[in-house]
């Protein structure tokens, strides 16, 4: 039996920027699959600061209505790490699409509220088993054109979503679980390979993209906001 046939947990959040050191967490989901059952945790989170207007218009949560129905971001990111380890310890993998965001603002959110890292609840001392179908899709299908977002990949796949639904946690969550199947149909040798290998493959296609990226965005002059090397936390 593959892994694809086993438990998978689903990881995303939504947040208040695209910086895994100083933006903050505002909702996230975690979904738990087994077999055709699917169990959701979702949080809605006070970040303690102001969420910018173009991150609300992502997600649809306002500074406002984070005060005033968001959870204190300790208790939260507490139970948010708690799960994730829990499933990593037993064997389960977290499956996130661009992991190494979700992953290195967790990382960051609980360093900042002073709580254990998730690499130091997880037994093995490093956070794994983790999939990320957007690092295997640029492995596999290197040369395809196009964007490679969640709902590019979805249609590219065959994984019906709606458009509108995306960029809520938990529906960014479904999405990916749906997604990966797919991929495994299409890229027959996934399902094949043990989890451990998997993320050694993982840690190193990513480390050739973000290397070659970065070399492409010097040639034409950009220097800042590199994509990091490092996965699936960089921080």
């Amino acid at each position: 039996m593959s892994w694809l046939d086993e438990t998978m947990v689903g990881f995303d959040t939504e947040t208040t920027g695209v910086s895994t050191s100083h933006d903050r967490i505002v909702t996230a989901a975690i979904l738990t699959r087994t077999g055709g059952e699917t169990t959701a945790r979702t949080w809605l989170i006070n970040p303690g600061v102001e969420i910018p207007a173009r991150a609300t218009e992502v997600h649809g949560i306002s500074s406002e209505y984070a005060r005033e129905h968001g959870s204190d971001p300790a208790d939260a990111l507490e139970e948010i790490a708690a799960i994730l380890a829990s499933a990593m310890g037993a064997g389960f993998p977290v499956v996130a699409f661009n992991a190494q965001f979700d992953l290195s603002i967790l990382e960051a959110e609980l360093a900042r509220h002073q709580l254990p890292s998730l690499a130091s609840r997880v037994p093995s001392g490093s956070i794994g088993p983790v999939v990320d179908p957007l690092v295997l899709d640029r492995h596999l299908d290197k040369w395809r054109k196009g964007p490679r977002k969640l709902l590019n990949m979805c249609e590219h796949y065959g994984v019906a979503v709606v458009a509108d639904d995306l960029h809520a946690a938990d529906a960014d969550v479904a999405a990916t679980l749906d997604l990966l199947p797919a991929m495994a149909r299409a890229h027959t040798a996934l399902a094949a390979v043990a989890l451990a290998d998997l993320q050694s493959q993982q840690v190193e296609a990513h480390r050739v993209w973000a290397l070659d990226f970065a070399a492409w965005l010097k040639s034409k002059g950009r220097t800042e906001d590199l994509p990091r090397p490092e996965w699936p936390v960089a921080v």
